[in-house]
């Protein structure tokens, strides 16, 4: 009768191989949980020491930031595990549909078989036989009802193996219905931590407004990152102590007053002298702030090859470019790097998207100008901004 059972599809072997990876994947899983756990705690120690002893901001902010960043992966793998979860349970729902179908085929086709004997009677069989003409006709005979023994043979069996199929796409399905809901439990506990860590920090951003001791103090660490930042670039204009990568040649000079500007955002912060007239602070902003939307581009504004990526203290998440002649340009506050140490960039080549790390006024991308250790003021360099 031309029936055959189709084969699922390859979701129960995916799920084979996903069993047999199991124990590896969990014992990973906990690992980065307990290193989630660990950098949870330090955030938490560290934004007790600051509210105790008024000093260690940056360490405090660090904390958090290392804390978030952990919760960030850990929910963008959740996220993952959840869609991927879903699409194998839509699978396995398909399997599940298709092959109850066809047992619905088949069970149909043996109820024909059934009823086609019962009509045949207990010696139909013998009576086609004994119906033959001569000897020819009598074999003839014979091999069809070898065939159509044949036939429910194969019925029967391909009921047994449809059925056990069956089965097993619904416990697929079961199983990819508990994992999808587990992924979505565990994203849901990811992003409430990550929402409560963030939250953390903007508790602190508001319990350093409203002290003025703790306002001098958190400028004083500031100025101390600052003039490691000034030191480190400085330290470059020195070629053998550069970091090994090719030179970059690039007539900086000849863009001034013509570079685009890095992000697209709103300008908050010009470069200069900056006085908080509610604690009657001043400090000297050497570089220019934008406020923009987490995952923000922030590009090139030259081509340049990246003598920095990564984290330092007091801007949190950094790139820093070399355009050559000892011109270089500082973006931080970013959220994410996408460029690593020695790459060539060239002019509007994204290294990063925006973000609020190492800072407690919100998402902004912190930008610099600088040759050697001099900071320029931007504004000479950045055609929006004149």
């Amino acid at each position: 009768m031309g029936l055959r059972m189709k084969p699922l599809r390859c979701a129960l072997a995916v799920l084979a191989l996903g069993v047999a990876a199991a124990p590896a994947a969990r014992a990973q899983l906990g690992h980065d949980l307990e290193r989630v756990r660990e950098a949870i705690a330090e955030s938490r120690e560290r934004v007790a020491s600051f509210e105790r002893e008024e000093r260690g901001l940056l360490e405090a902010i660090e904390a958090i930031d290392e804390s978030v960043g952990l919760l960030l992966d850990e929910a963008r793998r959740a996220e993952d595990a959840a869609v991927d979860a879903r699409l194998a349970l839509a699978r396995a729902e398909d399997d599940a549909r298709e092959a109850s179908a066809r047992l619905v085929e088949l069970e149909r086709a043996l109820a024909r078989r059934a009823q086609a004997l019962y009509r045949a009677g207990e010696v139909g069989a013998v009576r086609l036989l004994f119906a033959a003409r001569d000897l020819r006709d009598f074999f003839t005979r014979v091999q069809t009802l070898r065939r159509l023994v044949r036939v429910d043979s194969d019925l029967v069996l391909a009921h047994r193996d449809q059925t056990r199929a069956l089965e097993e796409a619904r416990a697929e399905a079961t199983r990819a219905s508990a994992a999808a809901t587990e992924a979505e439990t565990t994203l849901a506990a990811r992003t409430s931590e990550l929402a409560e860590e963030r939250g953390r920090k903007r508790q602190l951003a508001r319990k350093l407004g409203r002290s003025r001791a703790l306002e001098r103090r958190a400028l004083a660490e500031l100025e101390i990152a600052s003039r490691a930042l000034q030191e480190t670039v400085a330290a470059w204009g020195d070629r053998e102590q550069a970091p090994a990568a090719p030179r970059v040649e690039t007539d900086f000079e000849a863009l001034r007053g013509k570079l685009p500007s890095p992000v697209k955002g709103e300008l908050a912060g010009r470069f200069g002298r900056v006085v908080d007239r509610d604690h009657q602070t001043a400090t000297f902003r050497k570089g220019v702030v934008w406020v923009a939307d987490r995952g923000v581009r922030v590009r090139a504004v030259a081509p340049g090859r990246v003598r920095y990526a990564g984290r330092f203290r007091g801007y949190g998440e950094v790139v820093i470019l070399d355009h050559g002649d000892d011109y270089f340009t500082v973006s931080a506050h970013l959220d994410e790097i996408g460029v690593s140490l020695g790459d060539g960039v060239a002019a509007g080549g994204e290294v990063g998207r925006v973000g609020d790390s190492g800072s407690l006024d919100g998402t902004r991308l912190y930008f610099e100008v600088r040759r050697g250790g001099d900071a320029l003021d931007p504004a000479d360099w950045l055609a929006a901004l004149r």
